[in-house]
């Protein structure tokens, strides 16, 4: 069976507060493409299809569209929620998508129709895990868990570890598998020692929700989203797909891709990695002075560019004029000689939450905050960001 492994659409994410839509609708129109010309069977998005709970009707509207020409006549996908879906609002389509092959899911819900008179169809399924076949009858079992936490999991939160609950939580996927097909894992984590990038919360929590690479089951693929660069754990086979597009100057330079996998009776036979080629590319210049910044942006009318200006003196607004007369520039950081508010705006803008914490406090108290009440204040964000 051929399955095709992405995540992180974040559909109606916007850069600098200017519309991604139309790049968006572009770079998924070409995974549809390469499902079909693939031969792809089952399609895998691994979480944050929306980048916030109430996503624009513009980005709904758009991954309906896109959804239903991914799946095309015969094949699958199978949807779950990250940390930016609203999990019920994802799911509330289910009932009707799953007619046209496509199952979403949010939180762990009841087990996933059989049948449906695809060629690619649900087999057989439970709590937490799906067996998808297609007409050959050949079989991937799934264990299927959306962004875990409490809240979402509707249970009450006790002295058992993140990790342990995690371990729990997969577990109950992974009861029912036999070891007599491939068995893969999606989900939505942050695994321990994986690299996130700045248009990223800090997602890790100061640690309380990092999941040890240990924990994760042996599996034949671990299909994840969460993290935006594309990553590999070889140890476990875990991967991050990473997102569709460059979604913060960071990621400048790096090729966005989706994996496709390859199944025989038993295994994962194969893995290889398809570069993504829609969407501009973000881009990271440095100029001393306005000059030698407008000659940069001339040289890339294509791409969004942040541009950091090393200036004598603060920009006239004839300058500022000239340089955003350039539509490539969606971000401009002038850094005056002597001054200090660009060289601190440069270096906040690559603080994590838990260092603007300690920065903060610092500022009000003198002292650095107790780890005990760094950990609460993260876990609170965490439980009230998308």
């Amino acid at each position: 069976m051929k399955i095709l492994h992405t995540s992180d659409w974040h559909i109606g994410k916007k850069l600098m507060n200017r519309e991604r839509l139309d790049e968006q609708a572009a770079v998924l129109d070409e995974i549809a493409d390469i499902c079909e010309r693939e031969g792809v069977e089952l399609l895998l998005v691994a979480g944050d299809v929306y980048d916030t709970f109430l996503p624009p009707a513009e980005a709904e509207e758009l991954f309906f569209r896109a959804i239903r020409k991914l799946t095309g006549k015969d094949r699958a996908a199978l949807i779950i929620s990250g940390n930016h879906d609203d999990p019920v609002r994802l799911s509330a389509c289910a009932p009707l998508a799953q007619e046209a092959g496509i199952y979403v899911v949010g939180p762990r819900t009841s087990p996933l129709p059989v049948g449906g008179g695809r060629a690619v169809h649900v087999a057989s399924s439970g709590e937490g895990y799906a067996v998808f076949e297609n007409g050959k009858g050949e079989r991937v079992y799934v264990n299927i868990l959306p962004y875990p936490n409490e809240a979402r999991l509707r249970e009450e939160k006790t002295d058992e570890g993140y990790g342990e609950k995690i371990s729990r939580w997969i577990a109950r996927g992974q009861a029912a598998y036999a070891g007599d097909m491939p068995c893969i894992l999606l989900s939505h984590l942050f695994v321990a020692g994986g690299v996130s990038s700045e248009g990223e919360r800090d997602i890790d929590l100061g640690g309380a929700r990092a999941v040890e690479l240990a924990r994760l089951p042996d599996c034949d693929y671990i299909a994840l989203g969460h993290l935006h660069k594309k990553q590999h754990f070889k140890e476990k086979n875990v991967w991050y797909s990473g997102s569709i597009l460059q979604y913060s100057f960071d990621e400048a330079g790096t090729q966005k891709r989706v994996l496709l996998l390859e199944t025989d009776e038993k295994k994962v036979r194969s893995v290889r990695e398809i570069p993504l080629t829609q969407g501009k590319n973000l881009r990271r210049l440095s100029a001393d002075g306005v000059a030698e910044g407008l000659r940069l942006l001339e040289e890339e009318p294509d791409c969004h560019a942040e541009l950091t200006l090393r200036l004598a003196a603060p920009l006239t607004g004839e300058e500022t004029a000239a340089l955003l007369s350039h539509k490539c520039l969606k971000s401009l950081i002038p850094v005056v000689a002597g001054g200090t508010g660009g060289d601190f705006c440069v270096r906040r803008r690559e603080l994590t939450d838990a260092e603007l914490f300690d920065e903060y406090y610092r500022s009000l108290y003198g002292r650095d905050a107790a780890g005990e009440l760094k950990t609460l204040f993260l876990s609170i964000l965490g439980e009230v960001s998308p």
